[in-house]
């Protein structure tokens, strides 16, 4: 008798671990599919991540070779380039209404940091994000319409950590194409969407966005951008107006004047 309750319980087991392989081997494609489906919903940019790799063992999810392109009105080929993406998601939260993220750890992201005008890359992504999180706001005015299945998904993300970032000035090659590089403060955001019980998808967006943005203009990298610009005659304030564009003259072939490109660079700005 013990030896059958035995078998028994073996099977039990043994069925157990095939669900959750195959649930969890069914995450992969989940996820890849929502990044590359809502990513460019949501900011108006090419988004897309290559491969999604399940660990059977921890459940943690490694997001391969993910690519945010830059909104329209921006020359550069892309705004960030991530070789890798660890997600830890809480399996037994898929089935509810919230999913429940424990950490995501984006590590090592490449940005580039563009700007035109009065604005940048990053500031146009957000604002498109912002757009997007006011679309996908309930209206008070208009009843709430049934969701079908499978969409309507809020998340938790306890941890969102991002480490290790450079962030990669978009200059003109008139300034010797060398590239202009600084490091980007570690983010660590915290219980995004808990209090509220759930943030939709455009709401983690703009959280982390604002705060992306945030770091990449602050002190800690604009100056050191700066120092690097100064060598070469010029700042983020110059590039960014009118004398870009006679930056870009001054690529083209510029004749007037004479000396060296760093020289003429000085006198656009009085220096």
């Amino acid at each position: 008798m013990k030896k059958w309750i035995l078998i028994g319980a073996c099977a039990v087991v043994v069925i157990i671990v095939v669900i959750v392989v195959l649930g969890l081997s069914n995450l992969g494609p989940i996820i890849k599919n929502a990044v590359n489906t809502y990513g460019p919903r949501i900011t108006k940019t090419e988004v897309r991540v290559g491969d999604v790799d399940i660990s059977i063992l921890s459940a943690e999810a490694k997001l391969k070779d993910f690519f945010l392109g830059n909104p329209k009105g921006f020359k550069s080929p892309q705004a960030m380039k991530v070789g890798s993406i660890y997600a830890d998601v809480n399996e037994k939260s898929l089935t509810g209404d919230t999913i429940i993220i424990e950490k995501i750890e984006v590590v090592r992201p490449h940005i580039t940091y563009e700007r035109a005008g009065r604005a940048d890359n990053f500031q146009a992504i957000l604002n498109n994000v912002k757009g997007s999180a006011r679309k996908s706001a309930p209206s008070k005015k208009e009843p709430t319409k049934p969701e079908k299945e499978g969409e309507g998904k809020k998340l938790v993300i306890n941890n969102f950590i991002l480490r290790q970032g450079k962030v990669n000035l978009a200059v003109s090659t008139a300034l010797g194409g060398k590239t202009i590089t600084a490091d980007l403060p570690d983010i660590h955001l915290k219980d995004i969407g808990k209090e509220k019980g759930g943030a939709t998808p455009e709401e983690v967006f703009e959280k982390v966005f604002a705060e992306l943005h945030k770091q990449i203009t602050s002190p800690a990298v604009t100056d050191m951008l700066n120092k690097e610009l100064k060598a070469r005659g010029t700042n983020l304030d110059a590039l960014s107006g009118g004398a870009g564009k006679q930056l870009e003259a001054i690529k083209a072939g510029d004749k007037e004047g004479a000396g060296s490109v760093t020289e003429k660079v000085k006198g656009l700005f009085g220096k």
